[in-house]
């Protein structure tokens, strides 16, 4: 009798665990991410045929210059003294 209390208690468990995963797996599969207002996100892009080594120059390029421009830009509310 305590065998079959335990065996029962033990699939309540697991089907209780199993249940909580599938919930928790299916709600964040249904998240979708949202861009903030005036932000974009540019993919680099490299030249086809290209090399490793090229590939990885270019996307070094494309980066540094990104980087540049929006050191560039003035903040919002920053007014020159």
């Amino acid at each position: 009798m305590r065998a079959i209390f335990s065996i029962l208690g033990l699939l309540v468990v697991v089907a209780l665990v199993g249940f909580l995963a599938k919930k928790q797996l299916t709600d964040v599969s249904g998240i979708k991410a949202q861009p903030q207002d005036g932000l974009q996100v540019a993919v680099p892009q490299t030249t086809p045929g290209a090399t490793p080594r090229q590939q990885s120059e270019q996307l070094g390029q494309q980066v540094k210059q990104s980087i540049d421009a929006a050191m560039q830009q003035q903040r919002p509310g920053v007014e020159g003294q």
